[in-house]
Order: C-alpha cells, then sequence, then structure tokens
C-alpha cells in the first residue's frame, strides 16, 4: 500500500486525511524505521508493508466501533511500537490515549516519538499489564481498551477488561483463528464482567490476510482478585 493508496482507502471509508496528518504517518515510518535499527520494534519494515500491515491496519478497529471518533479515553494494553493506538491517534486527534507496555525501551521510543509527532493528550506507563489493571489510578478508567495480537482471548480478556470503565468496550484485534479463541475465551469474558457484543471478519486491502475484530461490552465490575499476579494469567488462563 503506497501513500497514495493508503490515503484513497480511508477517504473511501469516509476518512479525508489532512496535510498534517499525511506528515504524520511519514515522520511515524521513518522514525520507527531509524529506532528499529537499535532495537526490535517490528519485523515489517518494508514502506509499503507498515503502512498496509501496521498504520492501516490499527485504524480498522475504528470502522466498526464509533467510540474511537469521540473525545473518549483510550488504553491500549503491550502496545510494543504503538499499534493501533497511535494510529488512530493520528487520524482521531481528539482520542486521550494510555500506553503500557513492560518494555521501558518501547516506552522511551513511545515517548520520543509523541515528541515528533507532537501529539497531545499521551501518557506512557511503563509496567506490567497485570499490576497496572490492579493500580486504582487506571482500574476501569477507560472507555475503550485494545489490544492487538498480544495473547489469545481467554488471557488478554483478564489483562483488558478489568481497565475497561463498566459501559465501556474491550476491542481485540486479532488475525485469523479468532472462532477458536473466542470458543477457549467465553468464560473467561463473562467471569470478568464482559460480553461478547460482535464479531467483525474482513480482508486487508491488497494482500488480502484475514483480520477479526472483537468487540466486548463491558457489562459489569470485574472482581477484585484479577488480573492475578503477572505471569498467571498466561500460565493458567481462565477456562
Amino acid at each position: 500500500m503506497n501513500i497514495e493508496q493508503f490515503i484513497h482507502t480511508f477517504s473511501e471509508k469516509g476518512i479525508n486525511l489532512s496535510e498534517t496528518q499525511v506528515k504524520q504517518f511519514e515522520i511515524y515510518f521513518q522514525t520507527l524505521v531509524e529506532w528499529n535499527e537499535k532495537m526490535n520494534l517490528t519485523a515489517i519494515t518494508e514502506k509499503e508493508d507498515v503502512y498496509l500491515k501496521h498504520f492501516y491496519d490499527s485504524v480498522t478497529a475504528s470502522f466498526y466501533e464509533d467510540s474511537f471518533t469521540k473525545p473518549v479515553h483510550i488504553c491500549d494494553v503491550g502496545a510494543g511500537a504503538g499499534f493501533p493506538s497511535i494510529p488512530l491517534k493520528i487520524v482521531y486527534p481528539n482520542l486521550k490515549v494510555t500506553i503500557v507496555d513492560s518494555l521501558n525501551k518501547r516506552i522511551h521510543f513511545l515517548q520520543h516519538l509523541a515528541k515528533q509527532l507532537q501529539l497531545e493528550n499521551v501518557e506512557f506507563v511503563h509496567d506490567r499489564a497485570e499490576t497496572f489493571g490492579k493500580n486504582s489510578k487506571y482500574r476501569e478508567q477507560f472507555d475503550i481498551v485494545t489490544a492487538r495480537a498480544v495473547a489469545r482471548l481467554s488471557v488478554l480478556s483478564e489483562l483488558c477488561l478489568p481497565l475497561v470503565k463498566v459501559g465501556g468496550v474491550f476491542v481485540a484485534m486479532k488475525a485469523a483463528s479468532a472462532e477458536e479463541e473466542i470458543e477457549a475465551g467465553k468464560r473467561a469474558i463473562s467471569v470478568l464482567g464482559g460480553k461478547l457484543e460482535a464479531k467483525h471478519s474482513f480482508e486487508l486491502p491488497f494482500e488480502k490476510s484475514e483480520r477479526n475484530i472483537l468487540i466486548i461490552s463491558k457489562v459489569e465490575s470485574t472482581s477484585k482478585k484479577y488480573p492475578r499476579k503477572p505471569g498467571t494469567p498466561n500460565k493458567e488462563p481462565i477456562e
């Protein structure tokens, strides 16, 4: 996906990128590639691939969840190099964004990136999702919590749903095999106060790989015993 295709594909979705936004994506790409030489941020570095598989793919969540277009507070769990929240923030500048990541080097990259992109209302927290979810400053404080390909759904739900306020949504972005994950994660979603509202399947343009966006509503408060201590959700997922 070259830049012209990137702009055009968004315009077909009713998103008209300004010159400033186009420039921000260009700065994002340059910064990502430059820092990727010093630390492992992404295996995808070809420009057309980055624009399709990282930038465009990140924003697809907003095609299926209207809340992203409003000035809501979102939390991105395990964002790595900033996906999906930074592309979403570029496209929807009114979003307030908090990113939590367990690797301090990635937090440094994101802080530098935010300065380069001149982003406002962004916060970066170096923490494990399990301890972050116990922190009263953040627990059940977010309108939307997102995660993209971080862990299987049963694990991801325990890391993300405690952060979603009742009435908010958890948006899980998955590649293929979402059906198996949904089946395995049903009990975890329910135990943690969530309800699967919708699964949206589509293909990325041009390369046609499958993507799934799961919209999970927070219908009741999460029990205080979740999330469990670091490492436990992954070793012993709720089943």
